[in-house]
Formats: structure tokens, sequence, C-alpha cells
């Protein structure tokens, strides 16, 4: 039996791990709509491969602008009617420890990580209410169970995540809406360009896996959470890192 295509909305899927995921779920052969700041060359090359003509969309969205994210939910719905499957992924870091961060790092990283997320799942929300189920998974970050120096504002973030997860599961579980969220440890991504050589050798060395993660490792667990048969799994955190934290 062929299932049907799932709509997928991923945020931030223009590079790094959203672009992992969202090669996953068109592999998977799902729809999928991402958004980014701007175009990429993945993007470019999802529009204009054939095999995706008609299953891939993409928006250019300032996450962080409550106007935006409500456009960006209200074309998808445009384009596919339902909304099947959000993974709330877009998220920024601004290095610094405490004392000296600026007032503009921090509200970049609370608009873009917290508010930004709350914003858009509430208006996809309201279609997966409407059509009677759905999927949520938050990519936050084993920084905000740990925490790291330097990351202290990017960590705040990354822990309401959590907690808007376990919230958000206790609303939406009696109307087969699943929440769950995934914490990923360190990945081969640009958002660990930033670290030094010595830094992501002593991060290898701690790790029982002996290696930084893929995007690919945790987009495989975002699959295995959205898959309809775990509907019993909800308002749980996942952590993806190699063993880093155990």
């Amino acid at each position: 039996m062929t299932l049907e295509p799932r709509t997928v909305v991923v945020t931030g899927g223009s590079r790094g791990l959203g672009a992992g995921i969202v090669q996953s779920f068109l592999d998977s052969g799902d729809r999928v709509a991402t958004c980014a700041r701007s175009e990429t060359e993945a993007v470019k090359q999802w529009r204009d491969d054939p095999q995706y003509a008609d299953r891939f969309l993409f928006v250019e969205v300032d996450a962080s602008d409550r106007e935006q994210c409500l456009h960006f939910v209200q074309r998808v719905v445009e384009e596919w009617s339902t909304i099947d499957v959000l993974v709330n992924n877009a998220g920024v870091a601004r290095d610094g420890v405490l004392a000296l961060v600026s007032e503009e790092d921090v509200d970049t990283v609370i608009d873009l990580n917290l508010k930004g997320t709350i914003y858009l799942t509430r208006g996809v929300v309201r279609n997966m209410l409407a059509r009677g189920g759905g999927s949520i998974v938050n990519i936050s970050s084993i920084v905000g169970q740990t925490g790291y120096r330097g990351l202290t504002v990017y960590g705040a973030t990354k822990a309401a995540l959590d907690g808007f997860t376990r919230a958000l599961a206790r609303e939406l579980g009696s109307r087969h809406i699943t929440v769950n969220g995934i914490a990923p440890g360190y990945l081969r991504t640009e958002m660990s360009h930033g670290l030094e050589g010595a830094q992501l050798d002593q991060i290898v060395r701690r790790t029982p896996a002996g290696r930084l993660g893929d995007p690919a490792d945790v987009a495989r667990a975002v699959q295995f959470l959205v898959d309809p048969e775990n509907n019993w799994i909800t308002g749980q955190v996942l952590v993806v890192d190699g063993g880093l934290t155990c």
C-alpha cells in the first residue's frame, strides 16, 4: 500500500542540520516546506530538481518576526491544505560570556530561538487541530541541559524549548498531536565551525561514539518521532549526542 505523502514544515532548512532534515523527508517522498532568511545552493538544487518539483517549497522568512511566521504557515496551507509535521529547527547562537553580551545579541537569540518558535508553532497547531492530528519536533540542544561557557543565552533558550515541548504535549495529547524534542550534541555543521580545533578534539575524545555527529544522525531520530506508529511517544526530549552526556 502506498502511503499518502505528508506535508512537512522544517524551519531553518537551508543549510546544516536543517538541510539534512529537509533531505531526509524529501527522500521519504514527503512534501517539504522550509524557510530561512535567504536562499542557499541547497535550496536552489532542491527547487530545480525535477523529482522535487511539486514537493518542495521555500519561502524567505525572518523566523523572529511574528507576521512573517504566520504568512509562511498560510502559504504552506494554501499550497497543500494541511500540515502533518512541524520540525522547529531554526536557531542562532551568539558566543560570549554573559557580562559582555550585548542587548542586541540577547534579543536576537531569544527572538529567533524561542519567540519565533512559539509564534510559528501556534500557527501550525491551529491547522493540526482542525485536521485532527499531527507531529511536532522541537530541536533544542544538549547545551540547554548541561550548559556551556559562553553560551548562556543560547542555553537558556534551548532549555526553554524543552519546557515548551513538555507543556505543549500535555495541551495537545488528547487531540492526537504528539510533541517531542531532540537535543543534539556537537555536529559537523556551520554551528561547530566557531570552535577551535583543540576544542573539537576534546569533544570527540569525550564522546563515547568517538566522533562528531552528522545531520543524518539527527534526521533519523526526527523520522522515528514523527512516525505515525509512534503515537504513544510524546512530551519527551531525546538526546542524540553519541553518548557525550551519558
